[in-house]
């Protein structure tokens, strides 16, 4: 996972690097906050990703025999937009080109963007996994964005399945699925999540020491 070096995306991203998305989904429940969860279609490329960090939102539009120069140039601009230390969280609109591609995921890793969420599609795939950069999203194809598609908004608020994701709200994405965290309740959900990290430690390994679950869950108030 890329990390960012300082400020304060680097102290979202250090909160929540380490914790589960279904843990932080536990603790927004039990607090009473709206189900910020992505839908289940949007998935890791590779197994075994995960990203935290704050939002950077971008939507756009499919366009149909748009000038290809013009395209590539609304599309370069777009991700030299995306600030150092964030995800970029992208709800395009669409359902038939690829919004991330190998020459983007480099261009975005070396502005030390920490990855990609996008209800939408990649190609590149392999290579993309080479260069590192954790991308989610809902389908892959060859297809690409040049003459059909653009971006449009920067960093204001896009709805993903129902779920409205702002700029700079937190994005804990692993291979469980994906939980949006408000930004003014993030602190607050990161120390809860702890919390309940080490109180399910705690009925494991009491599990593993032969306590049946029922007297574990009792014991611990976890499960």
């Amino acid at each position: 996972m890329n990390k960012p070096d300082s400020g304060p995306s680097a102290g979202m991203h250090a909160l929540f690097c380490d914790l589960p998305a279904s843990i932080v989904h536990d603790v927004m429940r039990a607090i009473g906050l709206r189900q910020g969860v992505l839908p289940p279609t949007i998935r890791p490329i590779a197994q075994g990703l995960r990203l935290a960090g704050p939002a950077f939102t971008v939507s756009g539009r499919p366009v149909k025999d748009h000038d290809a120069h013009e395209t590539l140039l609304a599309w370069t601009a777009m991700l030299s937009r995306v600030p150092h230390g964030h995800v970029l969280v992208m709800q395009p609109n669409d359902n038939r080109v690829a919004h991330m591609g190998e020459l983007s995921a480099e261009a975005l890793t070396l502005r030390g963007v920490i990855g990609a969420v996008i209800d939408g599609g990649c190609r590149d795939v392999e290579r993309i996994n080479r260069v590192g950069l954790p991308v989610f999203c809902r389908y892959f194809t060859p297809l690409d964005v040049v003459g059909s598609w653009l971006p449009d908004r920067f960093g204001e608020p896009v709805v993903i399945g129902g779920c409205e994701i702002a700029t700079g709200d937190v994005v804990v994405a692993d291979t469980d699925g994906i939980c949006v965290v408000p930004s003014d309740h993030a602190e607050a959900v990161a120390a809860a999540a702890r919390t309940a990290m080490n109180a399910e430690n705690l009925v494991r390994t009491a599990i593993l020491d032969g306590v049946d679950p029922e007297t574990a869950y009792r014991r611990h108030g976890k499960f």
